[in-house]
């Protein structure tokens, strides 16, 4: 048993009632228990970023050498549009979030422009919160913009039970579904834009890609390179835009931006003293080594992220850009790659903090009095000595179940 909270439990059991959890304890069990047999059961976990709209995409943008080479061919594919239609896009949404739930994801951080895939999530049995992800380098007008995405929200909101700031899971059934309006990225949203978004979020969770490729350092730098030519030929340069002449972090704090609770998404190339300035103001780091190895980002410092004492999540990001969307795979490449790193402060990432990072801390995230009882069961051999540092290191999906008690 792995409460997160507390140390493994040998032996453990855990008494649930009406969907929730009462206590956790290990030796002998009250009542006419069940047993779930040689398992590890932990917390449902958090993915906390993902894009379920891309998820037809998978393997028609093939890895790159550099973030500026994969954007290209993703917006060339994202052109052509989904071989199939708008029906194939649907079932590509369904089949990967069936995937994540599948493999012991319970809650959602998902990246959506068109807000098309909300049902998808809560046919799947996941919560979380859904970020309608706005851009525009020129836009005209930044109060419009976020009203008209603040407006569909309110529409898709209304499709469902909870509302726009749904937290709270009501009976036994799957977690609710939340929502924000959010900025995609410092070279793709005006100053203008940022800083109505966050005037508009009234202590709404934000998100943003920051700091995830060297061409952004360099375009907030100089505003040149790769980025400058991308914008150009797209038609959505704006002379206007004045050259901020700093880093990734400093840029959006300055504009209001960087709100405590904000998701700072990959943070590839944030030295220490951004992250610390992001530990500071309470951002909270979303890392997603598997896709930034993908676009030709690079591969996050994440011990930096650990050592730098800011909340780290975890994300998968998409099948655009990442082999699956299951959490055990991305925890084991963060041990591949930071073997430093404790294996439980992993596992905590991939549940509490993810959770707490959504909003959701309060109901999910540990095994603890009062959390609903939502769990992930992991088969583990007989006589397992270290059951922490077994599951980050490349569980088999077919090991995992999800479990409501």
């Amino acid at each position: 048993m792995l409460p997160i909270n507390r140390p493994p439990i040998k032996d453990g059991w855990i008494q649930t009632d009406a969907g929730r959890i009462l206590a956790v304890g290990s030796g002998r069990p009250p009542g006419n228990p069940v047993d779930l047999g040689e398992v590890a059961i932990l917390p449902g976990l958090v993915n906390a970023h993902t894009h379920l709209e891309l998820s037809w995409m998978a393997e028609l943008v093939p890895p790159a050498p550099s973030m500026n080479d994969w954007i290209r061919t993703l917006l060339r594919v994202r052109r052509a549009g989904p071989p199939g239609g708008p029906e194939a896009a649907d079932r590509a949404a369904r089949d990967a979030a069936a995937s994540m739930a599948a493999t012991g994801t319970l809650l959602v951080g998902d990246i959506s422009n068109g807000l098309t895939t909300t049902r998808v999530m809560a046919d799947a049995g996941l919560g979380g919160v859904v970020f309608h992800e706005v851009l525009g380098f020129s836009a005209i007008d930044p109060l419009r913009l976020v009203r008209d995405a603040w407006d569909h929200v309110g529409r898709e909101a209304s499709l469902l039970d909870g509302g726009i700031d749904a937290r709270h899971p009501a009976g036994s059934g799957a977690p609710p579904i939340a929502f924000s309006v959010v900025a995609h990225a410092p070279y793709s949203v005006s100053p203008a834009l940022f800083r109505e978004v966050a005037r508009r979020a009234n202590g709404r969770t934000l998100s943003v890609h920051l700091g995830e490729s060297p061409e952004e350092i360099a375009f907030l730098r100089t505003g040149g390179g790769p980025i400058r030519e991308t914008l150009e030929e797209l038609g959505v340069w704006t002379d206007a835009w004045q050259v901020p002449a700093c880093d990734p972090v400093t840029y959006i704090d300055d504009l209001g931006y960087l709100q405590p609770g904000m998701l700072a998404v990959h943070c590839v190339h944030l030295r220490d003293d951004a992250l610390a300035r992001l530990e500071k103001t309470g951002g909270i780091i979303v890392t997603c080594p598997r896709s930034n190895e993908w676009v030709g980002a690079g591969m996050p410092h994440v011990s930096h992220f650990y050592a730098s004492r800011a909340r780290v999540a975890i994300g998968t990001d998409s099948l655009a850009s990442a082999a699956s969307l299951n959490m055990f795979d991305e925890l084991a490449e963060l041990r591949r790659i930071a073997p430093d790193v404790t294996a439980a402060s992993l596992l905590e990432s991939a549940t509490r903090v993810g959770a707490e990072a959504l909003g959701f801390g309060r109901h999910y995230g540990t095994l603890a009095h009062g959390k609903r009882a939502s769990v992930v069961a992991v088969s583990v051999p007989a006589g397992l000595t270290d059951v922490e540092e077994y599951l980050v290191s490349s569980v088999p999906a077919s090991d995992v179940r999800p479990v409501s008690l």
